[in-house]
């Protein structure tokens, strides 16, 4: 291997250290979250995308996760902000941590990015931008992936929380 390599090598290895290290903060945390709240339920870590994940699953039926979700998953982002807080303040480095909960996000995942791609055939097919509901910047960003991915452009616009997603003709 070349100096070049063996330093990326070793970055990526950094890279992967941090992360998981991350994810050890934010499942100790959310841990002693569900022992005062009372609530079962197993951690799960990886790393995806350059970010650390933790999901929080059940196997006695997720009910009692739903309320750690909210509506529309309101709860589920300001845990989310908590734990990534609860990150920097034992690392001082700024977290992208995604939290999933009884997937939660998983399946958000799914319909935005099928969401996206109609919007997508929609421009295609009439040549005209078309403007979406607004969204959290996590929905805008699967938004914009599948746009892409159907080979389109897109753009946010406005100011949060009316922050929207319009895609563009090619």
């Amino acid at each position: 291997m070349t100096e070049g390599t063996t330093s990326a090598a070793a970055e990526g290895a950094d890279t992967l250290t941090r992360l998981e290290q991350e994810g050890e903060i934010a499942a100790d945390y959310l841990e002693g979250l569900l022992d005062i709240a009372d609530l079962d339920g197993d951690i799960d870590m990886d790393v995806e995308a350059d970010r650390a994940a933790v999901s929080i699953i059940s196997d006695a039926g997720s009910r009692d996760l739903q309320k750690l979700v909210g509506r529309d998953g309101e709860v589920l982002e300001a845990l989310q902000e908590l734990t990534r807080l609860a990150v920097h303040r034992e690392t001082g480095d700024r977290s992208r941590l995604m939290l999933d909960i009884s997937g939660y996000r998983a399946k958000k995942r799914a319909e935005l990015s099928e969401l996206g791609a109609k919007a997508a055939a929609e421009v295609r097919s009439s040549g005209e931008p078309v403007k979406m509901k607004p969204m959290t910047p996590f929905e805008r960003k699967v938004v914009h992936d599948a746009v892409k991915a159907a080979g389109l452009r897109s753009e946010s616009e406005g100011e949060e929380p009316q922050r929207f997603v319009v895609v563009l003709p090619a």
